[in-house]
């Protein structure tokens, strides 16, 4: 008689998820183009190599002009200007902008040489063939969409463990990226064992207990739902030759093998006794029903695992062990529903009259609630899809959705999930090494400003701001210090040395906007030489060439002084060694990781907390970094 397994000590489920969570299924790293990009996940941060847009552009249609032509006109006392051109979408402007001049533009234009700013059409009117009235005051660029205003050259565009989606595609289109290192699937060999098996659509002798076999394509089907690769195989009997022969083939081509019938403890089920000659039995049978006689091991190099053989037990334990264990391997995020509910974070305004689909991101605030923010950064910017989760529908009747309101949010796919930890503020190069070691981290690199901003109203987790911060009602994770100055052509050819050059000379200057960290340095130093001078901040910033006019990342004004462009650029000592700048410095500058009180359990935000406690060997190589004072 032959010998009989029986299941004397099942396994706490826990413990069945622990065995195939240690069975390392994953697939390593592969690189594909944009067409087969679709559903993988990212291997590797995404940076982005130029800016988006790649030129300043209009914004709307209208005249580029100089700001300065425009000053003190209205509509009673208009600046009459000289036309010198006209400028279309898709061309190169032939035409420049020079005092009192004006160049007709179209939106996404290239911004014409001289001009600063453009006044939309509805605010001027044209007096003849050779001048146009300008009827109101403008700004240095108001209605410009400079160059890197959507995506600037050096920023962090995508994390490790983005899943690409049709909005990730268009981003890295945009940024002309051909190729994206992805976690590769997982090769996961599907064997259907039994003597009464029949592939579908072959014939069916039900009288003899033969059944169609289900359980293959059923499996394949999850495998292939859960990012795995499955690779079916010709079903087999209950003969141990047989089924050691294809489980063997299956193990040497396969990085997962799933087998699903003859687990039981009948004397016919002899997969275990396979595994248990060819390879590790590390548990048989689960304390769960439907499922009980499972199996989990390696087969030579392979992991396995053996389903039951009735479809609905092997479906089971596949939706619940096997298929979090490939979402695991290939970096995909568990399931969810296809609408989640929420509260709104922050009150977002409506056009009345229209029906309005608002982009938003969803935050767990600490007791775990969803909260509900907007994204939205105008229609032209990509990463406005990109940073958002679903949409919310805005009915043409609603005026604005008030902080706190419930809401429902549409989303984008339904795996998507909170991030585990939001931050807004500072952009930062040992800031994006840090996040890159995070699970599904999202940073909104608003500046520092925003972020305490997003800080103080209950949006974010964390905010990071650089340069000193006064009266933070929060919680201090940790920091680092960066050294900031001017970047400057390499070799300094025009001999800079310091911010009294910027104030005394000509030179071209490219600065960070207002919500800059970076910035607030600056214009505190400025002030200081100022007070030395015995001047106003205000005459000493304006004997600055370009001190309002932005760049918005951290390596976008460099650059511009990289493609010649300007003199000097406002950044940072590690920026200049990356493009083999100079760089004059000027001071060093704390950057500090702030954290919402009530939120510091989220474990997010306490993986961050431990990341900034071993800073040293993310600011290593990074020049002019060190840990905080």
């Amino acid at each position: 008689m032959s010998e009989r397994k029986e299941f004397r000590d099942l396994a706490d489920p826990a413990v069945a998820h622990e065995a195939i969570a240690d069975l390392d299924i994953g697939g390593g790293v592969e690189t594909v183009g944009l067409r087969a990009a679709r559903g993988r996940v990212l291997a590797e941060r995404v940076d982005a190599t130029v800016d988006v847009p790649g030129f300043d552009r209009a914004a709307m249609d209208g005249y580029a002009v100089r700001a300065r032509d425009t000053f003190g006109a209205d509509e009673t006392d208009p600046a009459v200007l000289d036309l010198a051109g006209t400028v279309h979408a898709g061309e190169t402007p032939a035409a420049t902008v020079g005092e009192g001049e004006a160049v007709e533009v179209s939106t996404g234009a290239v911004m014409p040489d001289g001009a600063d700013a453009v006044v939309m059409v509805e605010r001027t009117s044209e007096r003849d063939d050779d001048t146009v009235a300008v009827r109101t005051a403008v700004t240095p660029g108001e209605s410009v969409m400079f160059a890197g205003a959507d995506v600037s050259a050096g920023e962090r565009a995508l994390g490790p463990g983005t899943e690409v989606t049709a909005r990730e595609v268009s981003l890295l289109s945009a940024l002309g990226v051909a190729e994206v290192p992805v976690r590769a699937r997982p090769a996961v060999g599907i064997v259907s064992t039994g003597d009464e098996l029949v592939r579908p659509g072959e014939d069916l002798n039900s009288d003899a207990g033969q059944i169609y076999d289900v359980n293959t394509y059923a499996i394949a089907a999850g495998v292939a739902a859960a990012g795995g690769d499955p690779v079916v195989y010709p079903h087999v009997d209950d003969a141990r030759a047989a089924m050691a022969e294809t489980l063997t083939e299956a193990a040497a081509e396969c990085d997962l093998v799933l087998t699903s019938g003859s687990t039981s403890a009948s004397a016919v089920d002899v997969v275990y006794q396979v595994v248990e000659q060819r390879g590790e039995l590390r548990l048989h049978g689960i304390a769960i029903k439907p499922g009980k006689p499972t199996i989990i091991g390696r087969i030579d190099d392979a992991a396995y695992v053996g389903l039951p053989g009735y479809p609905v037990s092997a479906l089971s334990i596949f939706r619940t062990f096997v298929a979090p264990a490939i979402r695991e391997a290939t970096g995909r995020p568990d399931p969810d529903s296809a609408t989640v509910a929420g509260r709104m974070a922050l009150r977002e305004s409506a056009e009345e009259g229209r029906r309005r689909l608002v982009p938003v991101g969803l935050v767990t605030d600490g007791d775990g609630e969803t909260l509900v923010y907007p994204v939205d950064k105008g229609s032209g910017a990509t990463t406005s899809l990109t940073e958002a989760d679903g949409v919310v529908d805005l009915p043409a009747d609603t005026a604005y959705l008030a902080a706190g309101e419930s809401v429902t949010v549409e989303l984008f796919s339904p795996d998507v999930r909170p991030p585990t930890v939001l931050g807004v503020g500072e952009d930062d190069p040992a800031l994006s090494r840090v996040l890159d070691r995070l699970d599904r981290p999202r940073y909104l690199s608003r500046g520092s400003r925003p972020g305490l901003r997003w800080l103080r109203d209950d949006v974010a987790d964390v905010a990071v701001v650089a340069g000193p911060a006064e009266d933070v009602d929060a919680r201090r994770l940790g920091g680092f210090e960066r050294e900031w100055g001017l970047v400057v052509p390499a070799g300094n050819p025009q001999d800079v040395s310091g911010l009294a050059d910027l104030v005394d000379r000509d030179l071209a200057f490219v600065n960070r906007p207002t919500d800059s960290g970076l910035r607030t340095s600056l214009s505190n130093a400025l002030a200081d030489l100022a007070d030395d001078r015995g001047r106003t901040r205000r005459e000493v910033t304006d004997a600055v060439r370009g001190f309002d006019l932005t760049r918005r990342a951290f390596e976008s004004p460099p650059r511009s002084v990289a493609a010649g462009d300007a003199d000097a650029a406002l950044g940072l000592r590690a920026t200049a060694a990356k493009l083999d700048l100079g760089f004059v410095p000027v001071g060093t500058q704390a950057v500090t990781v702030y954290a919402d009180p009530d939120r510091t359990g989220k474990p997010g935000v306490e993986r961050l907390r431990t990341e900034l406690d071993d800073i040293g060997g993310v600011l290593s190589d990074l020049a002019g970094y060190g840990p905080a004072e």
